[in-house]
């Protein structure tokens, strides 16, 4: 047991845990991370059986339509699979993310006016200094007159991003000549949508801006959070799961630059949030790997797991049950992925997975009818779609049975004209998608595993339906070959027939909801500043606060929110430091 009292204990090293921890630590606070798994010299650090992680092959299709099974740390009973995985190890999913940092926009701060979803507690112009913020502490690389021009998004006057846009994609040029300007129908809302190509924000190193900061510049930051101008992107095209030239953005990076007044102790999880009488928080429970109990104190307890991890903990607690919806609104982004041949050379395998899209489907009444949705270029060839390029050596192998310079020749031919189009769809907050606490099993350590019951809505599946039709239409318009086919089922577990149609998915790792935000204790797990509404000195960090995950990659939404909660909880910090002035009469004995 901890001798040493906290000012605040941080529960989870991704990115909103180490970014708290960072401003904290430099206020002088004494932080304690706890983080469940393990660390590493370079990500990603091993899982452990004590943490297991929870991995997208721990699911697999069956011939029922829809139809899975499920195994592994989450375990699931819905209809449809929740079918992403997430990391249990220091810096978390943020070690292996794509890097991807657009903002959400104005809009998807209030889906009620659309009909559907739940309303933020704050508004875009209210996280806007907390974007920037983000922007900063994640180095992102973007141009924003694009993102003010294509996408509506109200900047500073003279805001420029840390560092320049990454150089567009081979596919990128290639799409941008070939339907830059043409329209395609969007058969739900029954309307055109203008094609553009957009390059997307990264949190990668690149070229700095030295028009930032009032011409200040900016210095990118190295694999221990230094700065370090050499550090760049030089198109590794293995951005997950590792980086080898440290441009990505990872919570290692932000944890290089934390005060000594910062501890990280890994390999312990969190098994209880402590409360006193009065519902404050006091500190919290963990376990090592050898199942020694220990407890450790603090005025403040942050949860910042990953979404399910910090439900379960709340579910572990026993804590804000108020509102009835720990574990609940479950969201993710389901991935429709189209995939097929250009006639010319795409440039696979140079650079990140993604660097521009399409940005007309994510706005606008259609939403009403359908769910909005990005559209990422996916660089990488077939890779998301049918695994390692390994399969089309056995294609040409077992098919068509070419050997020696034939076989050569077929899969340089075949992978040097792969591309695959991903629409990234809204999903909204529905309590029925949720986590609970599994009945009875229990992990290594004895705790009930997360249970996951999960779902597509109709509004989902519209969305799908036109972002199939849209892909038919650009397929055409650039007289590509459509290999899409959601075969083997083993390999598609989140299949589904919807208008006669059959629909396959993938999920993006963008969990979110479920200890959502409100402006109601009635309704909603935390407050605009991430606080538990029941528990004073407690607050539930991340994307699962977000009461929506509209279409946008939501780490920059988290990191914003993180930053924000900090200032807060640095308030709240003071307040209770500062010495209390009592009146001859208030200090008199009565």
């Amino acid at each position: 047991m901890s001798s040493i009292r906290y000012d605040v204990i941080v529960v989870g090293a991704g990115v909103a845990g180490s970014l708290v921890a960072d401003r904290l630590g430099r206020q002088g606070r004494r932080v304690l991370v706890l983080e469940a798994g393990t660390s590493g010299d370079a990500p990603p650090a091993r899982s452990n059986p004590a943490a297991p992680s929870p991995e997208v092959t721990d699911l697999v299709g069956t011939d029922d339509v829809p139809g899975f099974r499920a195994s592994g740390h989450l375990l699931q009973d819905g209809p449809l699979p929740y079918a992403s995985g997430y990391v249990r190890a220091n810096g978390g999913t943020g070690n292996v993310w794509t890097g991807l940092a657009p903002r959400m926009l104005p809009e998807d701060f209030d889906t009620e006016a659309f009909g559907y979803g739940r309303r933020w507690p704050l508004s875009y112009e209210e996280l806007e200094p907390h974007y920037r913020a983000a922007e900063e502490e994640l180095g992102v690389a973007a141009d924003a007159d694009e993102q003010r021009e294509q996408l509506g998004l109200p900047f500073p006057d003279d805001y420029v991003f840390p560092m320049r846009p990454l150089p567009a994609a081979r596919l990128d040029r290639l799409l941008a000549g070939r339907l830059d300007g043409r329209r395609v129908k969007d058969p739900v809302a029954l309307r055109e949508v203008e094609l553009r190509v957009v390059g997307t924000p990264h949190a990668r190193n690149g070229v700095p801006d030295p028009r930032y900061d009032g011409g200040r510049g900016y210095v990118p930051r190295g694999r221990d959070g230094r700065p370090d101008p050499g550090s760049r992107c030089v198109g590794n095209a293995s951005c997950i799961p590792h980086c080898p030239s440290y441009a990505k953005y990872t919570p290692l990076k932000t944890q290089g630059r934390w005060s000594r007044t910062v501890t990280l102790r890994d390999r312990s999880v969190v098994s209880r949030v402590l409360v006193d009488g009065r519902g404050r928080a006091t500190g919290v429970e963990y376990r090592a790997y050898d199942g020694e109990v220990s407890v450790a104190y603090a005025d403040v307890v942050v949860l910042a797991a990953h979404a399910v991890e910090n439900a379960r903990l709340l579910l572990l607690s026993e804590l804000a049950e108020g509102s009835g919806q720990v574990g609940r609104n479950l969201m993710d982004h389901p991935v429709l992925l189209t995939w097929g041949l250009l006639p010319e050379d795409t440039g696979p395998y140079r650079g990140p997975g993604s660097v521009s899209g399409f940005e007309g489907f994510r706005t606008g009444p259609a939403r009403q009818l359908r769910a909005p949705f990005r559209v990422e270029f996916g660089t990488w060839g077939w890779v998301w779609a049918k695994g390692p390029v390994d399969t089309d050596v056995h294609h040409f192998l077992t098919e068509q049975g070419l050997l020696g310079a034939e076989l050569r020749r077929a899969v340089g031919d075949r992978l040097r004209r792969q591309f695959t189009f991903q629409f990234e769809m809204e999903q909204a907050a529905d309590p029925a998608n949720r986590v609970t606490l599994h009945p009875y099993e229990r992990d290594a350590l004895g705790l009930p595993r997360p249970l996951v019951t999960y779902d597509l809505d109709d509004h989902v599946k519209e969305g799908m339906a036109a972002a199939r039709a849209v892909s038919d239409q650009i397929f055409a318009l650039l007289g590509a070959e459509d290999h899409t086919d959601y075969a083997p089922v083993a390999a598609w577990p989140g299949r589904f027939e919807h208008g006669g149609r059959t629909y396959g998915y993938r999920g993006a790792g963008h969990a979110a909801g479920t200890h959502i935000m409100g402006d109601s204790p009635a309704t909603s797990v935390v407050d605009a500043w991430q606080h538990c509404w029941e528990h004073p000195g407690l607050y539930a960090v991340g994307c699962g606060s977000m009461p929506s995950v509209a279409t946008s990659n939501p780490t920059l939404t988290m990191a914003a929110l993180a930053l924000r909660s900090a200032e807060r909880i640095e308030r709240d910090l003071t307040a209770r430091d500062r010495p209390t002035s009592l009146s001859p009469t208030e200090g008199a004995q009565q």
